[in-house]
């Protein structure tokens, strides 16, 4: 079993890289009623423009100003989601990782993912000499008040969606509107502020999927990697939405 990755170049949309999600989840969940063969187990990899997120927790509960807040005068957007955890930063410089896939046949609980994801993450780090490791608290850490990386995942009938988020880059300014994650006191750093040099978002999220195909499949070569233009993008998420309403018919 190979893992397909696919990062999205430039700095596409939140809600895009939603929809695109959310088709790849259809195609699975269908497979599961019909005998429409699922897709193959596959990484999201991108970087969007400035954007904060809540969790399902959080859905409806934010105040109008609060969200203002956020939007900083329109240079950053707000999104909902359904994965766990509560209020993030997601932007560029940032690595977003969102594998989609079914447990089931990889024999995993949703505590043995979330595990292997946050192995996946440390391994990363690892990579560029950065010593990470988990907490109590949500998340990958550098110190127990310096945090480089979050987890916040959602499963419907075993398939997977959202995932990850690593700072390579990443402009830490934008976590002070935040209490990231709903943690007083703490403090987001990233690669490149303790002392990673190089580092680039492709790049780290090639590493990662690696990672990733190692620990799930055994098979740190087992990636196979599409980097996706931003037409490039459209036309297949159009295709796939196309080729999942026809089987449902």
């Amino acid at each position: 079993m190979k893992l397909h990755h696919l990062h999205l170049h430039g700095l596409p949309s939140y809600p895009s890289v939603s929809v695109l999600q959310e088709s790849l989840v259809a195609r699975f969940l269908l497979s599961k009623s019909t005998p429409s063969p699922p897709p193959p187990p596959t990484l999201l990899t991108f970087s969007p423009p400035p954007t904060y997120t809540c969790g399902r927790r959080e859905i409806g509960a934010l105040t109008p100003s609060q969200i203002a807040h956020l939007r900083a005068n329109g240079r950053a957007a707000f999104h909902e989601a359904l994965r766990g955890g509560q209020t993030t930063y997601h932007g560029p410089g940032q690595l977003v990782a969102y594998p989609i896939l079914d447990l089931k046949p990889l024999k995993l609980s949703p505590r043995c993912y979330i595990r292997a994801l946050e192995t996946a993450l440390q391994s990363t780090c690892a990579t560029y000499g950065v010593k990470t490791f988990t907490t109590a608290n949500p998340g990958l850490w550098v110190s127990e008040d310096e945090k480089i990386g979050s987890v916040g995942v959602h499963m419907r009938r075993n398939v997977t969606s959202h995932g990850v988020a690593l700072n390579v880059d990443t402009d830490l300014a934008w976590f002070e509107r935040i209490v990231a994650c709903g943690l007083e006191g703490k403090r987001a750093v990233s690669l490149e502020t303790v002392g990673a040099r190089g580092v680039e978002v492709e790049g780290v999220g090639e590493v990662f999927a690696r990672c990733l195909a190692e620990g799930l499949f055994g098979d740190a070569r087992g990636v196979v990697y599409m980097l996706l233009e931003p037409q490039i993008e459209t036309v297949i998420l159009l295709q796939r939405t196309h080729a999942c309403t026809k089987t449902a018919r």
